[in-house]
């Protein structure tokens, strides 16, 4: 479980660095943090919330269909 969340805190953190970073020094804000806060902000233009949902349950019950009598 922890596999899937500390990345994605990482990358969290890393893109709200980035935008905090261009709101309070401008000046100071490079080329990296631009790409990442438009990065993250194109990535959150994505439609992941139409993508299916797939358990171990729909998983087991695919492939249990699949192999049936032959």
């Amino acid at each position: 479980m922890a596999v899937r969340w500390v990345p994605a805190l990482v990358v969290g953190a890393l893109w709200w660095w980035a935008v905090l970073r261009l709101l309070t020094a401008p000046d100071e804000a490079g080329v990296f943090e631009g790409a990442v806060a438009a990065g993250g902000w194109g990535l959150s233009l994505l439609p992941v919330h139409v993508a299916p949902t797939v358990t171990r349950a729909s998983r087991r019950r695919r492939s249990d269909a699949g192999s049936g009598p032959s």
